[in-house]
């Protein structure tokens, strides 16, 4: 899979950047280190002075890729969605049955993200952390709607999509297919943030997943209202 994915260029909207980060060494090396810096000191914390004092550059020079560190945010957001869908597609590519395409999208939408070699300027274990941490700013925003026209996030979209079409394949009568995806999704975030920070509300830990439980919560639910 990694040398696949090594071969595969994450496609995010060109309305995100200034400047496509992917195109130069000093942009991958944003991407790299902003990761890092946001995972160290949280990103209310984060700034781009900060990030220029740690690469070793002006504060102006990351402007020329990104306009402020929202959009930063909303970048390596939809990188991550875009690389999970990938894993998505290639888990399911040759699976006839659609349950079984199903558990697999949700063990990839769900599961703890582990580093890709391949992509050596974009840790996707720490870039994991962000998304369970973080997330949720690039979307409550007073800007969402206008983001959202504007193409924002599609990618993430399309990865709830895909989940939408496989629920309604096996149960066509479903009535809540969007919301089940979409709650899966959100909801798997959500527990990784209460295993590691408020450990009493949540069943999850050690050896209770967050997609052990999803997995759970997903067939019982196709299986009652079949």
């Amino acid at each position: 899979m990694q040398s696949i994915l090594s071969n595969i260029k994450i496609k995010v909207n060109e309305k995100i950047y200034v400047k496509d980060p992917e195109t130069s060494t000093l942009g991958k090396k944003i991407l790299q280190e902003s990761i890092f810096l946001i995972d160290e000191i949280g990103f209310d914390s984060f700034t781009f002075k900060k990030l220029g004092e740690r690469i070793g550059s002006n504060e102006s020079s990351i402007y020329r890729y990104f306009e402020n560190k929202h959009k930063l945010l909303v970048y390596l957001c939809s990188w991550y969605w875009s690389w999970i869908e990938y894993r998505m597609v290639f888990k399911m590519t040759n699976i006839d049955d659609p349950m079984e395409r199903l558990k697999r999208a949700i063990i990839v939408v769900t599961e703890k993200a582990e580093e890709d070699k391949s992509i050596p300027h974009i840790n996707e274990a720490v870039l994991n952390n962000i998304i369970i941490t973080e997330f949720t700013k690039t979307l409550h925003t007073k800007e969402i709607d206008d983001e959202n026209k504007e193409g924002f996030f599609l990618i993430y979209k399309s990865v709830i999509n895909r989940i939408v079409l496989l629920i309604i394949e096996i149960n066509p009568d479903y009535r809540y297919p969007k919301s089940l995806a979409s709650s899966i999704i959100e909801g798997a975030l959500h527990q990784y943030f209460l295993q590691d920070h408020l450990k009493t509300i949540t069943n999850c830990n050690e050896q209770i997943s967050p997609t052990d439980f999803y997995l759970n919560l997903l067939l019982s639910i196709l299986k009652n209202n079949k």
